[in-house]
């Protein structure tokens, strides 16, 4: 059973880079967690004199520098002076040169949010009048390609380290104090630090490239990491490093000091039987000297990981937005439950495949694991109940919002992950200690009384006859042992090597049968199957759960579109006062299917009209599609359908002058958007014109 572990593992790094792969491909750039909620001049408007600044206004503050608020005109040249100003707490403007001539301006932005995540998008309006402009605005995207997928991988690198530290260490001081002393999990839980540390390394690197220019070749720029240690998000990652070179200290006591008094215990108790003579009562100090220090190692590595996850809360979504107070200290109460749970989840698949024969994971630290897995679930419901609650805000954003979607997919992972859990605790419940139990400890006393018996100078035939009395299970190894012991006899060096590899012999011998026993539990097989089965899962989630820490909150997606769209009396007052403002979501049925189209028609009087079609996703982002076509209909007077194609004049937006209406009267205005070759769909309104 042991040599299948490694094609398990396998499969788990497979499915992790499968999934991870797939997510990072699927999610693009990461998602603005600050929504550009207005502008002046607004986006597609047609002012008649040059304005002498543009301002923007996010839904949170945000960072900038000379470079990140940009105006280009029709020829693509830059016509601001490079120094936004802060207006007001989320409100920023650049100033423009004076005496601009008429035209199609371009407003580009790339800016940082309180979050942590960089924002960046771009919108028209017109001087004078429309313009065709060779500025291409369809590829504005903060943290995208080479480097955004770097970093999208540094942070789930992050993300599982800190699990695997924080649940591994977890495990062996509240379940299983024993396997302190097993390799396996010593390596379990020094690759998560190891993990952890070179992934936030790894992002102090890109930081700078991430959130600017996103170049390869400016991830070594030590100007731009200078940049980034003056941010939040620079100093949460020092912080983090910091805190990392105190979690090296408690590993080190843990897998150290911890595990010597039980190591000092087992040597005074052999040498007390070969002695023969009464354990000496420092016995109990040392019992004492144990526990305080596993309860200093309790409370220590307690703060360390409270430390290590609240680098995240104070740096990303939970430190901004709504209620930060109550969010941050419940983010670390999520990731501590999280990381108790799945590190915890790894730490038990190592220690029922990997632990030595002479040191099973016994059924006490199963249940014990199960109990504490169990309270960490329940943390994890209340904890991500809130902050579902804090980052949609309304049911609907579940369906319509990237946010949403992801949340559902996790919450059914997530789901499925407990249900499984529920098979392993119904396995840990029928788990008990087997025959092998009892067989590794009488292996443990012969191979000690072997030691001793080589190390005070006994003959090798007295070693050779102690071991090859308990060895026959085993015909091949018993005879090579039997082989040794009869190659010679006497005292001195040489036989006290002969016994020495005699033990080694034995001990081999004693670990197959132990291994065999051990496995010969069909409970512990169940648990073994079951666990693997958990892992996989939560190997998906963690995947799931680091693009959606990098996608706009469903709350603020919707708020934006709110914000990015005029209401229906915004339209009626237009319409009073000589302009017509329609909005129709579309849905084609297709990839990229779903959005709103908004027309804009001034004067809305018979005669010539100026119409200007905007198309946006339901976040009120604008995209191109294929084709737009426009239709008025007079349905009293059987005029129409009047068809207009407008020019496309930059991403999601149209334009048309001189469209000619012949008559007042109550028009039907349909619009037809066509998304793919075969997906299109018409929306229409009743407006009155004129």
């Amino acid at each position: 059973m042991t040599q299948t572990i490694a094609p398990r593992v396998r499969m788990l790094v497979l499915l992790f880079l499968a999934v991870t792969g797939a997510l990072l491909a699927g999610a693009g750039p990461a998602s603005a967690h600050a929504a550009l909620t207005g502008s002046d001049p607004a986006q597609g408007v047609v002012v008649d004199k040059a304005p002498t600044q543009v301002s923007l206004t996010f839904s949170e503050t945000v960072s900038m520098n000379d470079d990140s608020l940009r105006v280009l005109d029709p020829k693509g040249t830059r016509v601001d002076t490079g120094k936004p100003s802060e207006l007001s707490g989320t409100t920023y403007a650049v100033q423009l040169h004076s005496g601009l001539p008429d035209g199609t301006y371009t407003v580009t932005y790339q800016v940082v949010s309180a979050d942590s995540h960089p924002v960046a998008g771009a919108y028209t309006f017109s001087i004078g009048s429309p313009s065709a402009t060779s500025v291409s605005v369809s590829d504005q995207a903060a943290g995208g390609g080479v480097v955004g997928g770097l970093y999208g991988f540094g942070r789930y690198l992050s993300y599982a380290g800190f699990i695997v530290l924080v649940g591994g260490a977890a495990f062996v001081l509240a379940c299983w104090q024993r396997g302190s002393g097993v390799r396996a999990l010593q390596r379990l839980v020094v690759s998560g630090w190891l993990a952890m540390t070179g992934a936030t390394l790894f992002l102090l690197l890109l930081r700078g490239s991430y959130t600017t220019s996103g170049k390869v070749g400016d991830i070594f720029d030590l100007g731009l990491l200078g940049e980034v240690l003056q941010t939040k998000t620079g100093a949460a990652l020092v912080s983090r490093l910091l805190l990392l070179a105190a979690a090296a200290l408690f590993i080190a006591v843990l897998f150290g000091a911890y595990a010597r008094p039980s190591a000092t215990a087992t040597a005074t108790a052999t040498a007390t039987v070969n002695d023969d003579a009464a354990p000496p009562p420092s016995d109990a100090v040392e019992g004492d000297d144990k526990r305080d220090l596993t309860f200093g190692l309790a409370i220590g590595g307690t703060v360390v990981a409270a430390g290590l996850a609240a680098s995240w809360a104070m740096a990303e979504h939970a430190s901004t937005g709504l209620q930060p107070g109550i969010a941050m200290p419940v983010d670390v109460l999520h990731l501590l439950a999280v990381a108790t749970w799945l590190g915890g989840l790894a730490a038990l698949l190592v220690a029922l495949y990997r632990a030595p024969a002479d040191r099973p994971v016994d059924s006490t630290a199963a249940r014990r694991f199960s109990r504490l897995a169990f309270s960490s679930v329940l943390v994890v419901v209340a904890t991500g109940t809130y902050q579902s609650w804090r980052q949609l805000g309304s049911w609907s954003a579940f369906t319509d919002t990237r946010y949403g979607q992801l949340l559902l997919v996790k919450i059914g992972l997530v789901a499925l992950l407990v249900g499984i859990a529920w098979i392993s605790r119904r396995w840990t419940a029928r788990l008990a200690d087997t025959p092998a139990g009892e067989a590794v400890q009488e292996s443990a006393q012969e191979k000690e009384r072997v030691t001793a018996s080589a190390g005070t100078g006994g003959t090798a035939e007295q070693a050779s006859g102690d071991t090859v009395t308990g060895s026959t299970s085993d015909g091949t190894a018993s005879g090579s042992a039997k082989s040794v012991s009869g190659s010679g006899s006497g005292t001195g060096p040489g036989s006290a090597e002969r016994a020495a590899q005699l033990a080694r012999q034995q001990a081999a011998v004693d670990a197959t049968r132990q291994k065999r026993l051990r496995d010969s539990d069909t409970h512990r097989f169940g648990l073994r199957r079951s666990v693997l089965a958990e892992a996989g899962v939560a190997v998906v989630v963690l995947a799931v759960t680091t693009v959606l820490t990098s996608t706009e909150p469903g709350r603020t997606e919707q708020d934006a579109a709110r914000a990015n769209r005029p209401s229906s009396s915004s339209s009626a007052a237009d319409s009073t006062s000589g302009a017509l403002t329609l909005d129709m979501s579309f849905d084609t049925g297709g990839t990229d299917g779903k959005g709103v189209v908004s027309v804009d028609f001034d004067p809305a009087r018979a005669g010539a009209n100026e119409m200007h079609v905007y198309v946006t996703r339901p976040n009120g982002r604008a995209f191109d599609v294929p084709e737009v076509k426009v239709a008025f209909t007079l349905e009293a007077k059987k005029i129409g359908p009047l068809p207009v194609v407008p020019d496309h004049i930059t991403t999601g937006h149209w334009s048309a002058n001189g469209v000619q209406i012949p008559l007042a009267g109550e028009w039907t205005i349909a619009v037809t958007v066509r998304t793919s070759d075969i997906d299109q769909v018409t929306v229409s309104k009743n407006a009155q014109i004129g």
